[in-house]
């Protein structure tokens, strides 16, 4: 499973916190990384990559969207971004999450790759060129860390 992170990262950017969900051996598992840094338009920004098999739900609950996957617009009509990943482009659809998020969802070595950005406006760094690395074969040196992401800290809900 993928552990994606932009690199390089943003300017200012930092890592803030990974995690995981689900079992590979039982049906399936998700992995996310966040980072957070300055809003381009101004404040600040978190970011979180998913990468997940179908049915897991965990991009799905952190964009703040019913079910477990991203809908049935991923892949028709134009992409609305792209990032690259091991060389090549891969196009990002914009799904309606929560309100205070930006949402793009697109595919990357047969996984859901999801991009959730919090505050929406921090949606604008999708403008900007990026490259996903996998850090299970490609841990960046001198990579720095923020506290723990508040994106990360998902409720279940009651």
């Amino acid at each position: 499973m993928p552990v994606w992170l932009p690199r390089p990262l943003p300017p200012a950017w930092l890592v803030a916190g990974a995690t995981y969900a689900g079992d590979d051996r039982r049906g399936g598992c998700a992995t996310v990384v966040a980072c957070t840094g300055p809003n381009p338009v101004g404040g600040p920004a978190d970011l979180l990559l998913v990468a997940e098999e179908p049915g897991i739900g965990l991009g799905a609950r952190y964009a703040g969207m019913p079910g477990v996957d991203p809908g049935d617009g991923i892949g028709k009509g134009l992409a609305q971004a792209q990032v690259r990943v091991y060389g090549h482009e891969a196009p990002l659809w914009h799904v309606q999450g929560s309100a205070d998020r930006a949402v793009y969802v697109g595919e990357a070595s047969g996984l859901w790759l999801w991009l959730v950005l919090a505050p929406a406006s921090a949606g604008a760094l999708i403008v900007e060129d990026l490259m996903l690395v996998d850090l299970r074969s490609e841990l960046p040196a001198g990579l720095t860390f923020a506290p723990l992401s508040r994106l990360l800290l998902v409720r279940s809900p009651s």
